[in-house]
């Protein structure tokens, strides 16, 4: 029954996932976004590619069933699994126990919304999940936010998802939550993940994303560049001057806010870095 890894740890397949879900009397729920994964060859290739360290700790969202923690365990010091769902969360150390007995003290798991998480103690330097779909751009950055010991990390989303985070300056898919995780981190796309590794089989693709931290820019604090860059794609057709009129408190005043920040003002929002726009809060008056 499973698949036998040389770690300790045996992995989910559809066999076990729904028998588990018939155990626990759970159905996947839209409500949540739950989309199970059961295929133990695309956990394998979620690990391989998070490039974690003995040494990490990481925080999953949304473990579901469990057969991403039991691929994580092996190759962590310790996995937080953060799950909404009680009945989920409950089953999540009797499925451990029963498929990795031996790494059992490695995993904690925190019944709880990802979105309230402020602090885990060991401290995550990693996070790898099969994020939520309705709600993976919300739950990344507000974990971004609470958790500063995060250095990187490799998160399953909508693909239409992972193709705006990822987005530069100047691409058609570049828009606020670009800018905002760029605030934090460096993305990139890590590749496709097929829908037939999922249950239920959802009716959007799938893909990987892998981000880095970094320093944000200087100048400007993180609340109040989130405001410039929401009010900038607001209207992000028009030119940066009319656009952040309101912001700015008008026109004119946007004209000098961005030329003294050494930004064109007629350039669009779609058209800067976080940089530009750290420049441009920082030089409000």
């Amino acid at each position: 029954m499973g698949v036998s890894t040389p770690e300790t740890s045996r992995l989910l397949g559809p066999a076990e996932v729904r028998a588990l879900a018939e155990r626990f009397g759970i159905r996947p729920t839209k409500r949540l976004g739950q989309n199970f994964v059961h295929d133990p060859n695309t956990v394998r290739r979620i690990v391989k590619a998070a490039d974690l360290t003995p040494d990490d700790v990481v925080v999953e969202v949304g473990p579901g069933l469990g057969s991403l923690t039991l691929a994580l365990l092996p190759v962590a010091a310790h996995v937080h699994a953060v799950e909404i769902d009680p009945a989920l969360a409950a089953a999540l150390p009797g499925t451990v126990a029963e498929f990795a007995p031996a790494l059992t003290d490695r995993l904690t798991v925190t019944n709880l919304d990802a979105m309230k998480v402020a602090s885990l103690d060991p401290a995550p330097t990693a996070v790898v999940a099969n994020l939520p779909y309705n709600v993976g751009v919300p739950v990344l950055l507000s974990l971004l936010t609470a958790l500063p010991s995060l250095e990187k990390g490799l998160v399953m989303m909508q693909q239409e998802v992972v193709d705006r985070l990822a987005a530069g300056p100047g691409s058609k898919t570049y828009g606020v939550p670009s800018v905002k995780l760029a605030w934090f981190a460096a993305a990139r796309k890590a590749g496709p993940v097929p829908r037939a590794v999922f249950w239920p089989v959802p009716n959007v693709d799938s893909g990987l994303l892998a981000f880095t931290r970094r320093e944000p820019p200087p100048g400007a604090d993180r609340a109040a560049v989130f405001a410039l860059v929401d009010a900038a794609f607001a209207q992000r057709r028009k030119a940066l001057r009319p656009a952040l009129a309101g912001w700015a408190g008008s026109a004119a005043a946007a004209e000098e806010t961005l030329r003294a920040a050494g930004v064109d003002p007629m350039a669009r929002a779609e058209t800067i870095d976080v940089g530009a726009f750290a420049r441009i809060a920082a030089a409000r008056p």
